[in-house]
Order: C-alpha cells, then structure tokens, then sequence
C-alpha cells in the first residue's frame, strides 16, 4: 500500500494534560501541519482536557499563542489556523479524580450517526495521555466504566512508564485490563525522526550494506544525545528521574535497537516483525551488574545543578556506557552510549565506525588511513556522512586525508522536514504500530537498565562534575580510551 493510500479516518483526538507544555509545543503544532497539508478528515474534532478552567474560547486563545510561538512564521496560514481552531473544544476536568467525567462522555457521545453509519464504529477516538504515568491506569478505568473504550479506540502513552520495572509493570497490568496491545501506543519521539526512520531504509534497501554490518567489520558504534540546556522547568520530574531513566532506558536503548536489530521480514503493518527484531537485542543486551557498573558506565552531574534546583542532589545529569550485544552478528562490538544535560552543543547522533584495513596499502604516503566511518545525524541538521580516506589532489606522491560524503536532508529533499510528532500522530489514527514500542520492550529495557540503578543506590558516591558548556566529565573519555578509542576519531 502507498503512502497515498494510507487515508486518515475520521477521529476525536482527546488530549489528557491539554495546557502542558508537550501538548502546546509539539502535538497541537503537529495537528496543525497536517490540517495545513489537508490531511485531517471532515469532522475530526480535537479536545483538551486539564484542570484549568478555560472553556473552548480560552484554550483556543491558548492553542493560536502557542502556535504563533512555537511555529515558523511562513508556516501560520490564517486558513488553516481557523480550520484547526473550529475543531477544538476544551473540558475542564481532573483526570485524578471521579468528577465531572460525564461532560468527555457527554461530547465523544455527541456524535450524529452520517449516512447511517454508527459513530461508535467509524469514528476513531484516540485518548493522549500527556500527564505523568501514575495517572494512566486511572483514567482507563474511568474511560472504561464509562464506556468509552470502545474497540475503535487507541490511547498514546508519553514516556516514562514507571520508575522500575516493578511500576512499569503495574502501569501496564493496569491499562491492560482496558485496552488490548493492539490499542496501546507508547510512544518515542525519537522513532519519528527522519534520520531515525531512514536509518532502516539505509540498512535494508541498499544492499552493499549488509556485509559489512556485522563485527567482521565494524569496530564500534557511538549513540550519543546531547543537550545544551538544563532543567528549563522541568526539575521536579528530572531530579526524580535522572538521565538513566530519562533517556537511556527509552531514546538511546531504541536507538542502539535499530542499528544492531536483524532484518525484519516487512516494515510496516502492525509493526510486530520490527519489535520482534528489536525485542531480541535488548534480551542480547550482556547484563551490567555489581562492578561491572563502576567500570562499564560513568554518572555525572553539571557543577551548578543543585543552584538551579535549590537544593543538593545526586541525581544524574550526564550518562556514559559501554555495553555489548551477545550475539552472533554483535559479538565483540562495544557500543558506548552518552547523554548529558548543559552540554557543549544540543546534538544527537549514531556513529558506525569501521574496522582499519588489515593490510597497509601505502607504506611511503603522506597522511594515514582513518577509519571508515557512517554518521547519522538525528539534529542538528538531518541527514548522512560517510567517512572515507581519499588521496588530495597534487604531484610527487600520495598524501592520504579523511573526506565526506555528505547527504543533508535540507539540501537533498525540497520538502519541509516534519517533525517526529507529525508523523507519529498520523501513525496513532492510522492504527500503525511499527514506530511504537511493545510492552515487552519497554520492560526488557526496564529490565537492563534496573541493575545499573541499583548498583548506584548501593555505592552512593557521587556523580562526577562537569561544566555547563563543556564535553562532559573525563571520565567518559577514560571508559573509551581504555579501549584504544575516543568519542571523535574521525575529522572529515
């Protein structure tokens, strides 16, 4: 089936956390790049829920300053903000409570039968859960007793679920209960990304690939994630989280999935073959526990933290680690994962960095061979380098120097990058799941990352420091140098 062909049916797209700030910087901009392409159907309504008493005027006031804001000014056209806007209404309601529940089941059952069709079965209702995960299971049983988990319906699970793989778990038993797999959409912004996304057409469409991906050539891969800001508000839920839990368990493990995962037998569907693929790396993951944690990661914090935060704490702000895949494909193949918060530069990319020629081709040259290298660039600035040696131009010899091979997505394609959401959320109404992850990806990461967890809790020494603005702590360029490696090996 064509992209063409995949049309979006009719839907009620119910925001639970309406007024936060995901719901206003990302998923209400993603809906209106799809109402500006004309892609949201005839009678698909959006409503936000939160406890704010807003009425629909208010919050589409709300929504038109956050689109203004978050959005390129060549992107606000006035038709397409009026048609966005005449499909929003707003409930004030508390989603921890039993009250006024019956006004979301009064309007998603205020729905005319058309051509008579029944609502209940042709209209899809997706329930966003914006809001922190010890309110999902709440607000299925209610949409449960109220009948409005129908078998049309699709709920979207914002990370993090849980704070372990015990809460994890009983988040799920407890939305299982509501809605089957095939209905629960967890989602990772990180899947929607272009570069992310192409990164499987890379691997499986082009076949001088495949022989090469293997650790009969590939010396190591490098995933990292790095932000130039800090708390900006959020430091009540990072402090409890930490960067282990916040990025590592879901963004950088779904990463390193999708490079190591074998071939699946289709992409697309309902992105079971994919998950299958991926669920099977994070089960080869070689476990770290005991002190194989003092050596194999590194815990940092930025050295004005606890100014921002107004009080000391040894949550993490800065991960590194080096981890291994026990399989036949991966066996001796370190992959060395970083994230940090007030950072050098916001940058997220994976690096696959080839093994050196066995054999020295060019004895008397100039220069010297670097390794072949794959950068996927994730942002800034999509897109693909391929590190290759060249000889530079010029008589009486070979001088060898490191070039790219360079694919901007800005430059290759006309078309505007969409934003991850754009395309997850389009996802979410079409019913795909391949980009989503699986309840047992979810707790197979859990299930890695807990003993690095408890391994801190039990030698509670403190996370080394670093400065805002640098590269992050030494420590992180000790863990790859006592492998004769470095976080940058190549200067193409």
């Amino acid at each position: 089936m064509t992209a063409s062909e995949l049309v979006l049916p009719t839907c009620d797209f119910t925001v639970f956390g309406a007024t936060g700030d995901l719901a206003l910087r990302k998923l209400l901009p993603g809906l209106y790049q799809r109402e500006r392409e004309h892609q949201l159907p005839e009678g698909t309504r959006i409503i936000g829920v939160s406890r704010s008493d807003l009425g629909d005027d208010g919050y589409r006031d709300m929504v038109s300053e956050a689109l203004h804001e978050h959005l390129a000014d060549d992107d606000l056209e006035a038709g397409a903000m009026h048609r966005l806007l005449s499909r929003i209404h707003y409930l004030s309601l508390d989603a921890a409570s039993g009250d006024d529940w019956h006004q979301l089941h009064g309007l998603l059952k205020d729905r005319p039968a058309k051509d008579g069709k029944d609502p209940e079965k042709d209209v899809v209702r997706v329930y966003y859960l914006a809001v922190a995960s010890h309110l999902f299971g709440r607000i299925c049983e209610r949409l449960d007793d109220l009948g409005l988990a129908t078998p049309n319906s699709r709920i979207v699970l914002e990370k993090p679920i849980g704070h372990d793989l015990a809460s994890s778990q009983r988040i799920n038993d407890a939305i299982g209960q509501v809605f089957d797999e095939s209905q629960i959409f967890r989602i990772d912004h990180y899947l929607g990304k272009e570069s992310v996304q192409n990164l499987l057409v890379t691997r499986f469409a082009n076949v001088f690939l495949e022989p090469l991906w293997s650790s009969r050539w590939v010396d190591h891969v490098k995933i990292t994630v790095s932000e130039s800001l800090g708390l900006e508000g959020r430091a009540g839920y990072y402090d409890d989280a930490g960067a282990l839990r916040d990025m590592v368990q879901n963004h950088l493990l779904q990463m390193l999935c999708l490079v190591a995962m074998e071939p699946p037998t289709q992409v697309g569907g309902n992105g079971d073959s994919v998950r299958d693929e991926k669920l099977k790396v994070l089960r080869a993951l070689a476990p770290l526990t005991g002190a194989d944690v003092d050596t194999a990661t590194v815990r940092g914090q930025y050295t004005t933290y606890a100014e921002e935060l107004l009080r000391p704490s040894n949550t993490e702000t800065y991960v590194a680690l080096r981890a291994e895949i026990q399989n036949w494909r991966w066996a001796g193949v370190p992959f060395y994962l970083r994230t940090g918060k007030r950072l050098a530069r916001k940058e997220s990319r994976i690096d696959v960095v080839f093994k050196t020629p066995d054999h020295a081709m060019f004895p008397g040259s100039e220069g010297g061979t670097t390794p072949n290298q794959l950068t996927i660039r994730m942002q800034p600035d999509e897109g693909m380098q391929l590190h290759v040696t060249a000889k530079q131009p010029g008589p009486g010899g070979i001088r060898l120097v490191p070039v790219s091979l360079d694919l901007s997505y800005d430059s290759a394609f006309a078309e505007r990058c969409p934003d991850p959401y754009e395309r997850l959320l389009m996802d979410v109404m079409r019913g795909i799941q391949t980009l989503f992850m699986r309840r047992d990806e979810v707790e197979a990461a859990w299930s890695w990352v807990e003993p690095i967890l408890d391994r801190w809790d039990e030698m509670p020494v403190e996370p080394v420091r670093y400065h805002p603005g640098s590269e992050g702590p030494a420590a992180a360029d000790r863990l790859l140098a006592r492998d004769g490696r470095s976080w940058s090996e190549t200067t193409a």
